[in-house]
């Protein structure tokens, strides 16, 4: 089924589909042209890393069809609570689930936070072969040392109603609060990330975009991360891990390496 979406973004249309267990996953759909799936952040959506901030209207207006999935548990996709929907790596799961839904052969692929950990996770097993990767907010510390990361959002869901202000984890349990997120089904999830030995990196090929903000050391060093991709650009756009995305400087250097002739 598909609707458009209300207000100044109309021509984004939404879908859903079955993921391979059978989970109802949204899709949502923007521009006509050469397919790119974009991949948002952990417990953020598209509508809120993609959408808001007009960076999908930005890579469509260069000639793309984009196509943003909301993750399980994330955005208008369902939050199961059975563990048995929750495998590893699941969410490289659902997005060949999307690719084998939508029927897409020639394709780019990108995303940022925990989707560019998803989208560099399923080309480095070569689950996925994208034309061409966009890595967004991601440096080697956030694929390597996912475990730390990890613990971190544990312990946000686990003391939720505890924290207070002037805590770490403060801001990120007010955002997982913002967004409505199920977080007996986000702990859930948290389990089936595993760190990505970074020797795989050499098996990433295709041209990629590595793209963080100037003050962005959230998951470590994107530059160290461009230098270990095989054919690497790296571009760095204004903003933290949490304000580069609402900025559009973000979609404008994602749109602009799209555009440029391969």
């Amino acid at each position: 089924m598909a609707h458009g979406a209300e207000g100044p973004h109309e021509a984004v249309r939404t879908e859903r589909f079955a993921s391979f267990d059978g989970t109802e996953l949204a899709v949502h759909r923007h521009g006509e042209g050469r397919p790119f799936v974009l991949l948002h952040g952990l417990f953020s959506s598209a509508q809120m890393n993609w959408i808001k901030w007009g960076h999908a209207e930005a890579i469509a207006a260069s000639g793309f069809e984009v196509l943003m999935l909301d993750f399980r548990v994330h955005g208008e996709s369902a939050a199961p609570r059975e563990p048995e929907a929750y495998p590893q790596n699941v969410l490289v799961r659902d997005v060949v689930a999307l690719v084998d839904h939508l029927g897409l052969d020639d394709y780019d692929l990108g995303g940022f936070s925990l989707g560019a950990r998803t989208s560099l996770h399923a080309a480095a097993n070569g689950v996925l072969e994208p034309g061409r990767l966009v890595v967004g907010g991601m440096g080697t510390a956030g694929l390597g040392e996912w475990a730390r990361r990890s613990a971190h959002f544990k312990r946000v869901i686990d003391e939720f109603d505890t924290i207070e202000r002037g805590d770490p984890a403060y801001f990120s349990m007010q955002f997982l609060k913002s967004q409505g997120v199920d977080r007996v089904a986000a702990r859930l999830l948290l389990d089936t990330m595993s760190d990505l030995d970074l020797a795989l990196l050499d098996k990433v090929t295709m041209p990629t975009l590595v793209v963080c903000g100037d003050e962005d050391r959230d998951n470590g060093s994107a530059e160290e991360l461009a230098g270990l991709l095989p054919d690497a650009d790296f571009v760095e756009v204004p903003g933290t891990h949490m304000s580069s995305v609402t900025k559009p400087d973000l979609g404008r250097a994602i749109a602009d390496w799209l555009a440029r002739p391969k």
